[in-house]
């Protein structure tokens, strides 16, 4: 009995550590709500369009609705990976000091189309794998249910995982809302697209 006694603050410390390893509920609730929200929004956004409203272009210079979708997937696919390697990497609480951003900035930074954001080559539409429009979408909304599950069932500690990115430091949970977040960005340039005069009325 002495010895169970003596054992038992070691054990509750061990067990505290063990809860404390991965992101609490509001955290693991507000990301979920959110990789969902903007799967939603972006299949709501171009549901029900023809091939010509797809493919339509308001200047050479700009996306179309189909290109914003093969950027859409293709990218969700290498943010992840991305992601996925941070996470698999050891642990480096000692790094969190240099994060500068609160989540709520980095969602905001992702979602503003006032600044422009210029994608990288390896993200560009005519390097995505999907040739369709629908392929693109379908492709994305897979890729976006197993991150969904992911968040869902992970005991990670997202919080520790911490890595250099473009526009600063950031811990692997908030490039998970990133990842969210870009969705965002692009569902709203397909919308300007939409909203352009001359796009297809059917």
């Amino acid at each position: 009995m002495k010895k169970l006694l003596l054992l038992l603050p070691a054990f509750m410390l061990f067990s505290y550590g063990m809860k404390d390893a991965g992101l609490n509920k509001k955290e693991k609730k507000f990301a979920i709500n959110y990789l969902e929200q903007t799967r939603d929004d972006l299949q709501k956004t171009v549901s029900g369009l023809s091939e010509d409203q797809f493919n339509f272009k308001p200047a050479p210079d700009k996306w179309s609705v189909k290109e914003c979708l093969q950027h859409i997937a293709i990218t969700e696919d290498g943010l992840w990976k991305w992601c996925e390697g941070v996470i698999k990497a050891a642990p480096n609480p000692g790094k969190r000091a240099e994060i500068k951003s609160t989540d709520d900035q980095i969602i905001k930074m992702i979602t503003d189309r006032s600044s422009k954001i210029k994608t990288t080559p390896e993200m560009q539409p005519d390097k995505s794998p999907y040739i369709t429009s629908l392929d693109a979408l379908s492709g994305f909304k897979a890729s976006r249910e197993k991150l969904i599950k992911y968040v869902k069932t992970t005991k990670d500690d997202l919080r520790n995982h911490v890595t250099e990115a473009p526009f600063g430091t950031v811990d692997s949970y908030q490039l998970i809302l990133f990842i969210s977040g870009h969705t965002n960005r692009h569902t709203q340039q397909i919308a300007e697209v939409m909203a352009d005069p001359n796009f297809p009325k059917n």
